[in-house]
């Protein structure tokens, strides 16, 4: 008898509710609960990019653009008025669609985890999309963000709401005036989630944008990483600032890896950084670096404490480090071009692959979003992946990520996502921003494999 393809092993139960077969490691629909303007988008768009960034495809329904994809023009807050029967209507029409695309991104796009980003602050709304998930063998993890600080509201108002598409080629005061009414037509119908109703339901309960938690039914290792990672997400006006270190030695031989100190023009970008950082008046400012020598002597020049990380040294090229890319070629060709094929999966031969990389960066992540103005000195390969987090880009996309020697990336947070400065401090280095190939057969030309490699001396 052939097995059913499917990657998920299933169990079933005695009982009559087992009719569904229930998934040892099923999907979970992550579904935000909270009035308007209580930051559930920011949540939303935040945990996706961070699960997407650990390897599990996440992807957000947002419920608002469903109903502008509906409805086209929106006209004022009258649409969300619980006794307008026709935008009631069309409301439930919206969720339902949403619904039945997450079943879509589930069964047919090997979706993991879905995030319904929407008010859902009726009872029966919840009911519903439970009763949708059990008869799919889906979890469900609900989310809800209570605010009743009126700066964080209006903040939260002001920089996001009047600008959205609702309210395109409207004047600010008038669209401020509506989003409040549209506040108050929810306000009508809203039910929070209950402690003792809910009780056997998985949830996190956010106060005031992380003032406070309640979580609730933790039912698995995913849903366990969602409440550690949003207890440490704030809000707070803060800077990151990334750096390589300055050019090494082995960076001007063209060898990869290694633990080679500074050349002098890296020591001299070193005190550049150092006066631009001074410059800068940085309140409570924290450096981190690698445990590798090029990072320290980049910081030393700062003048200021520095913590030195393991998990930020670079990526390990096993029996690859400091060699040459032309040593390499002519040492390994198969697992030259074996890289090139999947940089982010390759792993060396007794090292490391982007991947690995990326799950032994997670800790620097989590406490990269508990703190405020932090300057990271590291390395390309790590470079790579925290720009990759802040920035959602995809794994394809992250190992080809340009972060050259000598220039800092200022990267300050806004509404839904990072805003990026580049800044040179004009001090030479080499390049050793490899390009993507085109060709990446294994039975290449070796001149052929060799043609996207930096210039180096």
């Amino acid at each position: 008898m052939d097995l059913p393809s499917k990657e998920y092993t299933m169990r079933t139960r005695c009982d009559s509710a087992a009719s569904v077969p229930q998934l040892t490691n099923s999907p979970t629909v992550i579904v935000l609960v909270g009035l308007p303007a209580r930051g559930k988008t920011y949540i939303s768009k935040k945990l996706t990019r961070y699960l997407n960034w650990i390897g599990v495809p996440t992807k957000v329904f947002n419920l608002g653009q469903y109903r502008r994809d509906a409805v086209h023009t929106y006209k004022n807050f009258e649409f969300f008025r619980q006794d307008n029967e026709d935008a009631m209507r069309i409301r439930k029409a919206c969720a339902t669609n949403a619904l039945k695309d997450i079943v879509i991104y589930f069964s047919k796009e090997n979706g993991q985890v879905a995030v319904f980003d929407a008010t859902n602050t009726t009872l029966e709304r919840r009911v519903s999309i439970v009763s949708f998930a059990k008869e799919r063998g889906y979890k469900v993890f609900f989310v809800e963000s209570i605010c009743d600080d009126p700066d964080i509201i209006a903040q939260n108002i002001t920089e996001v709401k009047v600008n959205s598409p609702d309210y395109e080629n409207c004047d600010k005061e008038e669209a401020l005036a509506d989003f409040l009414k549209r506040i108050e037509c929810y306000k009508q119908s809203y039910v929070p989630l209950d402690d003792e109703r809910d009780r056997n339901l998985s949830y996190i309960k956010i106060f005031n944008v992380g003032s406070r938690y309640l979580v609730n039914r933790v039912q698995d290792h995913i849903q366990s990483r969602i409440v550690y990672y949003l207890m440490n997400i704030h809000v707070t006006p803060r800077s990151i600032y990334l750096t390589r270190h300055g050019e090494s030695e082995l960076n001007l031989l063209g060898r990869i890896g290694g633990d080679s100190g500074l050349s002098s023009r890296g020591h001299n970008y070193a005190r550049a950084l150092g006066s631009y950082i001074i410059g800068q008046k940085i309140r409570d400012l924290k450096v981190w670096t690698s445990h590798m020598k090029r990072t320290i002597q980049t910081a030393e020049h700062l003048g200021v404490t520095y913590e030195q990380w393991k998990a930020l040294n670079e990526i390990d090229a096993g029996v690859c480090e400091e060699l040459t890319y032309e040593e390499i070629q002519e040492q390994h060709p198969e697992e030259f071009a074996l890289r090139d094929q999947d940089k982010y999966r390759y792993r060396y031969p007794k090292g490391e692959s982007y991947e690995d990389l990326v799950h032994r960066l997670e800790p620097v992540i989590m406490e990269l979003e508990r703190q405020e103005n932090v300057l990271v000195v590291c390395h390309q390969a790590v470079m790579r992946c925290l720009l990759a987090y802040l920035l959602d880009k995809s794994s394809d996309e992250l190992p080809y990520l340009k972060c050259p020697l000598h220039m800092v990336l200022k990267l300050t947070p806004v509404a839904y996502g990072c805003k990026v400065e580049h800044i040179s401090l004009n001090i030479e280095a080499v390049n050793t921003h490899r390009e993507r190939p085109v060709n990446v057969d294994v039975t290449r030309d070796p001149a052929e494999a060799l043609k996207t490699i930096p210039v180096h001396f």
